[in-house]
């Protein structure tokens, strides 16, 4: 029964949520949300600057139960980051070298990402992840090239790569345009995009923090065009610096407003903002509180996006596991250690790798039933009712 003011009522029967001493703008949100309606740009901004934590969180879970029950989704991926050398020069950004320094950075060759690919065979992952810096030799045939050969090795390999700030450079080197060259690259073998560097959309904020790369139109619009090709991708959103709060609600409002129109984000993904060692280190991180709340909100407010994903190399395992409470049904793979985007911005995970038997171990402690996924959502194997020894020693499971 939802608890109301104190007074019972019957509109579920599994859920309590108390609003006595809420104002009267946040019941009503809290009504909205009860009754599946949709809350409006106005409604996220209350939440955000006058709901609590508790009660942001409460209406978050019940829509996460709502729409997943206790399914907690992982898939077994690993990642290539071809180069951290890049020619854009975001002040966020810890991992990129300029490709003026770039004695000072990696740049993997086509052979050492093969060797990688191949470093998998006989293991059950089912997703690679490419995403790097933007690199000018890097350009649209090479990566064409490195997922033919993927394809040719492992045709079952699902290939999620480039955001829309690599492929927003590769197109406009080639001089394609975007439907070109998401054509062309799909053709090549990629399956679906994810959903980086989408950071913030305001342009006032995107000019301080990123000034010299794709606009906000112009990632949405890659995506867009991805969606028309039948593609799926995620989104993320960059959170925790200078943006304020309506920033917030604008970005997602884009997004939300995207998704009306072609249905093709699997996921949203917030991302925090990590401030070792780059040109923002003076601006504090937020807490752990915020972050929830950002979750829980997004939960709420993004109602047409089936998934709410925390990526737990960035938020740490202990977080990742608390974000289960705050609307979240989805932390991501086993990942492997192949990615330092967030180790070296001063994420928890220096070395982010978790064998399946753990992230299995992590969601059932969070009374959740832990699910391994392809990238699309397939369910591929519940381990609910699988002990931890047996996936340890079973390699077909571990």
């Amino acid at each position: 029964m939802f608890i109301y003011d104190g007074v019972t009522s019957p509109i579920e029967n599994c859920y309590m949520i108390n609003t006595a001493g809420l104002s009267t703008e946040l019941k009503e949100i809290g009504e909205k949300v009860i009754a599946g309606t949709r809350i409006t740009d106005e409604d996220a901004l209350l939440l955000f600057e006058k709901g609590s934590l508790a009660f942001a969180g409460s209406l978050a879970n019940m829509v996460r139960e709502r729409k997943h029950g206790d399914i907690t989704y992982f898939n077994r991926n690993f990642h290539i980051e071809p180069t951290n050398v890049c020619v854009f020069s975001c002040n966020f950004c810890s991992y990129s070298r300029l490709y003026a320094h770039r004695d000072e950075g990696w740049e993997l060759s086509m052979e050492q990402m093969m060797n990688i690919v191949k470093g998998y065979d006989g293991k059950p992952v089912t997703e690679v992840h490419i995403v790097g810096g933007v690199h000018p030799k890097m350009n649209l045939e090479f990566f064409a090239e490195l997922m033919r050969k993927i394809k040719a090795h492992r045709p079952e390999l699902h290939i999620k790569g480039f955001t829309a700030v690599e492929l927003d450079y590769m197109f406009r080197k080639a001089k394609k345009t975007i439907e070109e060259g998401m054509q062309y690259l799909h053709e090549a073998g990629l399956d679906s995009l994810p959903g980086g560097g989408a950071e913030i959309f305001a342009p006032k904020i995107r000019q301080q923090i990123s000034a010299d790369k794709v606009d906000g139109d112009g990632w949405l619009y890659i995506h867009e065009t991805a969606h028309k090709l039948g593609m799926h991708s995620n989104a993320t959103m960059l959170y925790g610096h200078i943006e304020k709060y309506h920033h917030r609600v604008d970005h997602m409002r884009r997004l939300r407003e995207l998704q009306d129109k072609t249905g093709g984000f699997n996921t949203f993904i917030p991302l925090k903002f990590r401030n070792k060692d780059n040109d923002m280190s003076n601006v504090p991180e937020s807490s752990v509180s915020e972050d929830m709340k950002m979750y829980a909100i997004a939960r709420i407010y993004m109602d047409n996006f089936p998934h709410i994903k925390a990526y737990w190399p960035m938020l740490g395992r202990q977080n990742a596991q608390l974000t289960l409470s705050f609307g979240v049904n989805d932390i991501d793979g086993t990942i492997d250690d192949t990615t330092k985007i967030y180790s070296m911005a001063g994420s928890e995970e220096q070395t982010p790798a978790m064998s399946t038997a753990q992230l299995v171990t992590l969601i059932k402690q969070a009374k959740r039933k832990p699910v391994e996924r392809g990238t699309l959502y397939n369910v591929i194997r519940d381990y609910s009712d699988i002990d931890t020894k047996e996936i340890e020693t079973n390699p077909l499971l571990n």
